[in-house]
């Protein structure tokens, strides 16, 4: 088990974009993602009472700092869930984005593949020409 003073870093994982970052267990799961300076990861409080950054650990061994239980309960955290700015590696860890840090994280990977625009906008509703009879 590693501690604190530990000069260990943990390879952290995120099964639904394949990226993965090294960080060390005295800090948490989400500075370690905004290094990957994703510009759409929700940050709120940074604190553990928000929510915003919840993910599902599934594999590997973590320790949690304190967390509302309003934003986390004790049945998602026994089920893996928790937030990632109070989620410290003890292991290398796989992570699944839930919630709005989902939408957030695989947007750019969503955009990558949509069809071009051209620079293309619509400026109003477009509609199906009517039949002629």
């Amino acid at each position: 088990m590693s501690s604190p003073a530990d000069s260990s870093t943990y390879r952290v994982h995120i099964a639904e974009s394949g990226e993965s970052y090294l960080c060390p267990p005295q800090r948490s799961v989400l500075h370690g993602m905004e290094a990957l300076r994703h510009k759409g990861i929700p940050v709120g409080c940074r604190n553990g009472g928000c929510g915003v950054c919840k993910v599902r650990v599934t594999s590997g061994q973590y320790h949690t700092g304190k967390m509302s239980r309003a934003v986390c309960t004790q049945a998602e955290q026994a089920a893996g869930l928790a937030l990632a700015c109070r989620l410290y590696p003890l292991s290398d860890l796989e992570l699944s984005v839930v919630g709005k840090m989902a939408r957030a994280l695989l947007a750019p990977a969503i955009a990558k593949n949509a069809p071009p625009s051209f620079g293309l906008t619509a400026t109003a509703p477009i509609f199906p020409p009517d039949e002629e009879t």
